[in-house]
């Protein structure tokens, strides 16, 4: 019996992701301490946190998904802004320069951990003060890592990326599927199950 499908994380953003493979899962946040340890690489820090999420509340017949997603420039680590002035200070340090995206990701079951780590570059193009003043007053910075969201206005200031998109997003789907099938699972095996209306063509979902 395939087991139920758990997110470990409040994040829209990872849901939206899961939501548009029409997976069925459920959403239940961790609240596991984000802090970073002294010394600790940007590799280390994403996969012990989504280590520490994926094991914090694992029932029997759950599979539970977690992730974290960092921002790095210049070695620093940037997390979610604390107020607008943090949110303008990190856009304007992200201004016209390249830096790194790591996520980590931790799938657990019935004892059994997979993990995996993944860095995607992104590049900033130069913003003038009046645009980070405006993206900020909008309010989409607030919750984001370095302050920005690839997958909404933010968009507008990427120049390009290399790597993996759904990395930037906050859960790199790839990773997700290569610790999925490290454990035996697949994506497919917690997908909807669906049948098509004879009458209009559309789908319905198998209750």
């Amino acid at each position: 019996m395939t087991p139920k499908l758990v997110l470990a994380s409040a994040s829209p953003r990872r849901s939206a992701l899961l939501a548009e493979l029409d997976l069925q899962f459920t959403v239940r946040p961790s609240g596991a301490d984000e802090t970073p340890l002294a010394g600790e690489s940007p590799a280390d820090l994403v996969r012990r946190l989504a280590c520490a999420k994926a094991l914090a509340r694992l029932a029997p017949g759950e599979i539970v998904l977690a992730a974290d997603t960092i921002v790095v420039i210049d070695e620093e680590i940037l997390g979610k802004p604390a107020d607008e002035a943090a949110a303008r200070a990190m856009l304007a340090q992200l201004s016209g320069r390249e830096h790194e995206v790591w996520s980590g990701v931790a799938v657990a079951e019935k004892g059994r951990l997979a993990t995996r780590v993944e860095r995607t570059l992104v590049r900033i193009r130069a913003l003038e003060p009046g645009e980070i003043a405006a993206y900020v007053a909008g309010g989409e910075p607030s919750d984001k890592a370095g302050a920005y969201a690839i997958q909404g206005w933010g968009a507008v200031y990427v120049e390009g990326i290399t790597g993996n998109y759904t990395n930037v997003v906050g859960l790199p789907l790839p990773a997700v599927a290569a610790c999925l099938r490290e454990l035996g699972f697949e994506f497919t095996d917690f997908r909807r199950d669906f049948r098509r209306d004879s009458l209009n063509g559309t789908l319905i979902e198998t209750l």
